[in-house]
Formats: C-alpha cells, structure tokens, sequence
C-alpha cells in the first residue's frame, strides 16, 4: 500500500555546539542532542536561560553564529527558510500568540485558509469549491481530534471567544492549529506554565501522542517529564555538569542520543562567579554578558519581543 504523503512524519533533529549571541552576550552555547523522528524533546531551565530562542533557532526563525544543527537534514542555518517549511509553531508568547478577541472557529478558518492559500498545491485551487471545503473541514477535525480539543465541552462551543478558554483548552487550541499545517516538527513554548499537576500531566500525555503519531516535538518547560529527550539550558557548575550527564543518558528518548553540552555559559553573574571558580573556560567577561538581557535583546532583533 502506497504511503499517503501528506501523513505527518517526524523529523530528525540534531544539534551539535550550537551557540546564539545577542548583543549583550551570549543567550545559549554549546548546545548538543540527537533526536530521532518522533520524538518528545524537553528543552528544560528556567526563565531567561535561551529557551525559547533555542526553540526558535531549531525552527528556523533565529539565526545561530556557532555550530551546526540539521532538522529532516536541513542544514542550520544555511536552509532556515526549507526548516520553517516543515516545522510549526504552536504557543510562543510574542511570536505566535492567540486573539483574545477571536473565537475558536474564526481562528481555526483563518488559519485553514492561510494554508490552503500559501502552502496548498495548484491543483488543489483548482478543486471545485465544494470538494474545497470538505477537505478544510477534514483538515480541521483532524487537527481538533489530535489535539484533544472538544469543541462541544467549551462554555459557547467554536463560538467561545480564546479570552475566555481555560489555560489547557488555549494550549490545545494553539496545538490543533500548528497541527493543521501537518508539520514534521511541533514547537512549544512555555509548556508547563501556569498548569495544575493534573493539567500539566494532560498537556505531556497529548504531547507524548501527537510525537507517537509520528510527529517530532520541541517543548519548552520549567521540568521536563520522565521519557522525554532532556535538552537544558540551566546555568550550571562543571561539577553539576558530570552528573547532569549521566541523568540525561538515562532520561532519553529509546530512539534518540542526548549528548549534552558541557560547556554551558551560565546565565547569571552570581552563576557564573561559582563556575569560574570550579573550571576556567571562557573569559569572566564573556560569561557575565550571557544574560536574561542577553536573551530579550536576540528576541527583539529578530522583531519578536
């Protein structure tokens, strides 16, 4: 039986010293993982640690100055615009947030409409406008079913407004719409933010799904779950270091290679004055430029803050 090719297939992400820098320093470095199609990456650490512009490098939406990285063998960043192409990005606050003012449906056609519009075939337009429609509709429900969202249990059902979802129910909704691009690669932002345990067990067992399914998923979160690819970013000592190492080579993925990266620049001065004391690397002043600041700074040249 021939495969369908617009069946979501995972891609292969690889991350080999990547390193960011923003004005003020750098906002991640050293940077290194394998992960195989479909599968549920955690790129773990706290706020203003280079997350999310991790996140958005391995995306295709910033621009690394060191390393090498590959998404479905696309090399970074030469092909950024080829890695957007096969990557979405569901909730990024400032890149990829929700209208509070739109309802569920009127988002869920406008972005119908943009990928029929931008990434449909020719021959696809030239569909009669019936046969047009019910392939949207089909497109949508599988979006909503992979996504978990039922319509029918929101307070005014497609009609409920995004102001007045509950903090699970956006999260769902901004899925089913990355979702409706069929992406290869599945992007989240803040994952864990704001969610209950019960809550947050929900969002990773959706996540953990979607990546069953065939999808490969990059989530950013303040924890990552057991099973999932550990990626951090946290500011950390070398000493932290060697048994972080050992912690993420048990953690990971069965079908993926975490090799995590030794030399991360620390993301505080009071961080970093403990890591120069315990290994000389890089110079005292490059490792207090690498701040939160550091961070805001890449996010605003790229015109996303």
């Amino acid at each position: 039986m021939e495969a369908n090719p617009e069946e979501p297939h995972g891609a292969a992400v690889v991350a080999d010293g990547l390193g960011l820098k923003g004005p003020r320093g750098w906002v991640f470095r050293e940077v290194g993982f394998r992960a195989g199609p479909g599968a549920l990456v955690a790129i773990e650490g706290p706020s203003g640690s280079g997350r999310t512009c991790l996140l958005l490098a391995l995306t295709g939406r910033m621009k690394p100055q060191e390393g090498h990285a590959e998404v479905a063998g696309h090399p970074l960043p030469r092909r950024m615009a080829a890695v957007r192409r096969v990557s979405s990005l569901g909730p990024v606050p400032g890149v990829s947030d929700l209208d509070p003012s739109l309802t569920v449906a009127e988002h869920l056609r406008e972005r119908a409409l943009l990928q029929r519009r931008y990434d449909g075939a020719v021959r696809a337009l030239l569909r009669p406008p019936g046969e047009r429609a019910a392939a949207t509709r089909a497109r949508i429900d599988a979006a909503l079913e992979a996504s978990g969202l039922d319509l029918e249990a929101l307070p005014k059902g497609e009609r409920t407004s995004v102001r007045d979802l509950e903090r699970l129910e956006a999260l769902r909704l901004s899925v089913a719409l990355a979702l409706i691009g069929r992406p290869r690669l599945l992007a989240l932002d803040d994952t864990d933010l704001k969610l209950s345990p019960a809550d947050r067990a929900e969002a990773w067992a959706l996540l953990r799904s979607i990546a069953d399914a065939g999808t490969t998923v990059l989530a950013v979160c303040s924890e990552a779950p057991e099973g999932a690819l550990r990626v951090t970013t946290a500011p950390r000592t070398a000493e932290d270091t060697v048994d972080t190492t050992a912690g993420d080579a048990t953690a990971g993925d069965a079908t993926a290679e975490d090799t995590t990266h030794e030399d991360t620049v620390d993301t505080t001065a009071e961080d970093t004055t403990d890591a120069s004391a315990d290994a000389d690397t890089d110079t005292d002043a490059e490792n207090e430029d690498t701040t939160e600041e550091g961070e805001a700074d890449a996010l605003a040249e790229t015109g996303r803050a």
